[in-house]
């Protein structure tokens, strides 16, 4: 596991404080190893960028995209920072907040299957 500076450790507690009512859903149904036994932590510091989510035995992220995530800049934004995440051997799966919201159950099942996959 790699040593984190302090500034990336503060950054991720405040990314923790302040999660959105998606996260802190889609949180539920992954801490505690409730999805396929699977320890899952949130927002982990992975190089210069912070992963919502991250199952390290599985090498997985979830990354919980919303509205923001639509423009030109945040996309090309989210490219890199997929490419790099890729680049270090993770595998990133990106879902939305209005599935998060409206089907639970099918995230879940998509997590469990990207995982069963790794």
């Amino acid at each position: 596991m790699a040593i984190l500076t302090p500034e990336q450790r503060e950054r991720a507690r405040r990314l923790r404080q302040q999660d959105t009512a998606s996260e802190q859903r889609l949180w539920a149904q992954l801490r505690g190893r409730r999805l396929g036994g699977l320890k899952f932590v949130r927002q982990l510091p992975v190089g210069p960028y912070v992963a919502d989510f991250a199952c390290r035995e599985k090498m997985l992220v979830i990354e919980v995209d919303g509205a923001t995530h639509g423009s030109d800049e945040e996309a090309a934004h989210d490219a890199a920072r997929t490419r790099f995440l890729e680049a270090q051997g993770w595998q990133v799966m990106r879902v939305w907040n209005d599935d998060v919201v409206r089907v639970i159950e099918g995230v879940m099942e998509s997590i469990l299957r990207a995982a069963e996959q790794r």
